[in-house]
């Protein structure tokens, strides 16, 4: 369903594993910085009213999240950490069109973000099927469905509010995956999500 280029190596997992407390921060900011992205497109284009609806909800959904892994960070005896970069998520930035017309930077946007939560709903899937916490095992599972049901969304968005003689989508959403499979190469050897 994902169609992503590189599949995670399942060790990945056992390196978050023997850091719960950096993962559980880094996993925070995420939905922080998720949320964030979703108020932004709410803000730079209001013009699209089911846009704003659902972007809203969004906004509620991952600050939940947010709230939910920081009460598993609180019910361990540990504290939310200061806010980690995300070399992935920056490097995935440059791939935005930066000129042209608006409607393929509103479509490039709304691509970015779908593969931001298709990278994490895989992430997710791999914590999921391998860490040996099972609390853990399970939230992620659940949340894995969640990052499944925001990717497809960016997606539907992108081709609902594409001008086609502007931008080919699929053509596009292609060019994302080639370009994220070369990115995320050059991770998966530390205990963040993208990391």
């Amino acid at each position: 369903m994902l169609r992503l280029k590189l599949d995670t190596d399942p060790s990945w997992a056992y390196l978050a594993g023997q850091n719960i407390e950096e993962v559980l921060t880094d996993h925070a900011f995420c939905e922080q910085k998720a949320a964030s992205t979703c108020i932004s497109l709410i803000v730079k284009y209001p013009e699209y009213p089911e846009l704003v609806t659902e972007m809203s909800a969004l906004v509620r959904e991952e600050m939940e999240h947010f709230q939910r892994v920081h009460e598993i960070i609180l019910k361990r005896g540990m504290k939310l950490g200061r806010e980690r970069k995300d070399p992935y998520v920056n490097e995935l930035a440059q791939f935005i069109s930066k000129e042209g017309d608006q409607n393929k930077l509103l479509v490039d946007r709304l691509l970015f973000s779908a593969m931001i939560e298709a990278r994490s709903c895989e992430r997710f899937r791999v914590l999921s099927d391998n860490i040996e916490d099972e609390e853990l095992s399970a939230f992620y599972r659940e949340l894995m469905a969640s990052e499944a049901g925001h990717y497809t969304l960016f997606l539907q968005f992108a081709r609902k509010y594409a001008n086609p003689q502007v931008v080919d989508v699929d053509a596009r959403w292609q060019q994302w995956l080639d370009f994220e499979g070369e990115v995320i190469s050059k991770y998966g050897k530390t205990g963040q999500i993208h990391g």
